[in-house]
């Protein structure tokens, strides 16, 4: 068990690191910045990299929605879900406080007026959607999200190309919503930006817990009860 929490740890963190930080610090980079198609692959490339370094090991979750998800699915015992959960919240909080401490290099930076790369609905999204809108996306992307793991992780499957398939299904979600809510579909993720944005990501992180949970909760129920070849 400790080295399957140890591989979640990093493999948790890297994403926050990965993605928030292309986010934070590269995003809108003058003459060089990636903009929100770079940060979308960076958020791909950080599960594609882990699953293959260390899914073997815990199955790389990297994410309580994921966590949740796969446990009424039939895929973990009950007994490994909070331990998880927990480091996968701890890893996003040490990942945002490395970034936070990179990006307070720049003399301007000021985690709370520039969002930190936080999610957000109302005045808080990026395109100004509302609290339903960002409830909607992140409940049907969390759950294709997790039909896409179940699928390509199924012992029917060829599982080789597992972790390119999950990290390119994350690639998509964040092309489609960073607009909408910054894109969370993952609680751990959301947690450790908003603690060092401070105010409103505080506030709203109950929607980026609420409904990737929910999300993935139904896409495991969707593969295990309508997909899932049954013996």
């Amino acid at each position: 068990m400790f080295k399957k929490l140890s591989a979640e740890f990093l493999g948790t963190f890297w994403l926050v690191f990965g993605g928030c930080g292309s986010a934070v610090l590269a995003a809108a980079f003058p003459l060089l910045g990636i903009g929100f198609v770079g940060v979308s692959l960076a958020f791909g490339l950080t599960v594609v990299t882990m699953a293959y370094a260390v899914g073997h090991i815990s199955g790389g979750h990297f994410n309580p929605a994921v966590t949740l998800g796969l446990f009424v699915g039939g895929r973990i015992p009950a007994k490994d879900v909070i331990p998880y959960i927990i480091v996968q919240v701890v890893g996003g909080i040490a990942a945002a406080a490395v970034l936070y401490l990179i990006a307070s290099g720049q003399s301007d930076f000021d985690a709370t007026e520039s969002g930190f790369a936080s999610n957000g609905y109302g005045e808080h999204s990026p395109g100004g959607f509302s609290l339903q809108s960002a409830i909607i996306i992140e409940l049907v992307l969390s759950a294709f999200f997790l039909i896409v793991i179940f699928g390509v992780t199924d012992k029917n499957a060829s599982i080789k190309f597992a972790p390119l398939a999950i990290g390119l299904a994350l690639t998509l979600i964040h092309l489609i919503s960073i607009p909408v809510t910054n894109t969370s579909v993952n609680p751990a993720r959301s947690t450790g930006v908003a603690i060092f944005q401070g105010t409103w990501a505080i506030e709203q992180l109950w929607l980026f817990w609420l409904t990737p949970l929910i999300g993935g909760i139904i896409g495991g129920l969707i593969y295990r009860w309508l997909l899932q070849k049954n013996e």
